[in-house]
C-alpha cells in the first residue's frame, strides 16, 4: 500500500511546500483540497494547472486525488452540482489525478430511496465524462451515507467503473459498522481509503495515528488479508480544529505508525 496525506491538514500551505513536506517525511502522494480558499482549485488557469503538475511530478510525489465538496444526493436541479462535477474532473485529468471525491449530502428530511436516486443518476450522468478524463469519482463515506452499506445503494443502481466509493474509516465506525463489513460492502467498488484517529464519537478532533479510538489496525489487517494494494491517505482535519497539533510535526511519526501495523498485518 503507498501513503499519502490530505492537505485538510495543512490549510493553505502551498504547492511547493506541501510537496516538500511529502518528500520530507516519506510519502508517496497527496490528496489535494480542491477550494477557493487553497491553492489549488477549478479557477487555475490552464498554465497554472500545468506548473502545479510539473511541480510534484519534479518532485516525485503523485497527485493522489481531489478533495471535492460537491452534494451529489443533495436537493434541487442537477445541472449545478453536475457542472461542478465536471469542473472537478476536468482539474484532475490536468493535474494527473486519478480520482475525485464527493459527498452524499442527502436531505435527512427526504425519503432514503429518493435520495439514493438522485445521487445515483447524477453520478451515471457523470461518469460518460470521467471515463472520457480518465478520473475516477469516489463517493465517500460521509454524512448522510457514512457506512459501506449506505453506499452501496448508490453505487449499485450506477454500475460504472469510472464511479467508485472512497472508505472514510471514521465516518464507518461512527455509523457503527465493522471494517469487515466496510470492507465486503466497498471492496468491487474500492477507489483508496481514509485514515485518521480520534478520541470519541463526541470529540472528533483530530489526533495522532494510534492516539486514539478508531479500528485502525482491524481496517489495515483487513485489507491487507484481501491482498489490497491501494493508497491509505492520512485525513488529518486541522482545517476544522484550529486548536489541533499542527501536521507536519506528525507526519514522520504517523508514517511509521502505518508501516508498523502494515507489518504487522503481513
Amino acid at each position: 500500500m503507498k501513503l499519502a496525506f490530505s492537505t485538510l491538514g495543512v490549510p493553505g500551505l502551498s504547492v511547493p511546500d506541501v510537496a516538500a513536506l511529502a518528500t520530507a517525511h516519506g510519502y508517496h502522494g497527496v490528496e489535494l483540497r480542491a477550494h477557493p480558499e487553497e491553492p489549488v482549485h477549478p479557477g487555475l488557469t490552464p498554465a497554472e494547472r500545468a506548473e502545479t503538475a510539473a511541480l510534484f511530478k519534479g518532485a516525485g510525489v503523485e497527485v493522489l486525488g481531489l478533495g471535492g465538496y460537491a452534494q451529489v444526493a443533495a436537493p434541487g436541479d442537477d445541472a449545478p452540482v453536475l457542472e461542478e462535477l465536471r469542473q472537478l474532473l476536468q482539474l484532475a485529468h490536468d493535474l494527473g489525478a486519478p480520482f475525485v471525491r464527493v459527498f452524499p449530502g442527502a436531505d435527512p428530511d427526504r425519503p432514503r430511496e429518493e435520495s439514493d436516486a438522485v445521487a445515483a443518476r447524477r453520478l451515471g450522468a457523470a461518469a460518460e465524462d470521467a471515463a472520457a478524463l480518465g478520473v475516477r469519482i469516489l463517493l465517500e463515506t460521509h454524512d448522510s451515507h457514512r457506512t459501506g452499506a449506505d453506499l452501496i445503494r448508490v453505487l449499485g443502481p450506477v454500475g460504472h467503473r469510472q464511479v467508485g466509493a472512497l472508505w472514510d474509516v471514521m465516518h464507518t465506525w461512527l455509523g457503527g459498522e465493522q471494517p469487515t463489513d466496510s470492507y465486503a460492502a466497498l471492496a468491487p467498488h474500492l477507489g483508496y481509503v481514509q485514515i485518521k484517529d480520534i478520541a470519541s464519537a463526541d470529540d472528533t478532533a483530530p489526533l495522532p495515528l494510534g492516539a486514539g479510538v478508531l479500528p485502525l489496525t482491524e481496517c489495515v489487517d483487513v485489507l491487507s488479508r484481501h491482498g489490497w494494494d491501494g493508497w491509505l491517505c492520512w485525513e488529518y482535519e486541522k482545517r476544522w480544529y484550529e486548536s489541533a497539533a499542527p501536521l507536519p510535526e506528525l507526519l514522520s511519526a504517523g508514517r511509521d505508525h502505518v508501516v508498523r501495523l502494515l507489518g504487522e498485518a503481513a
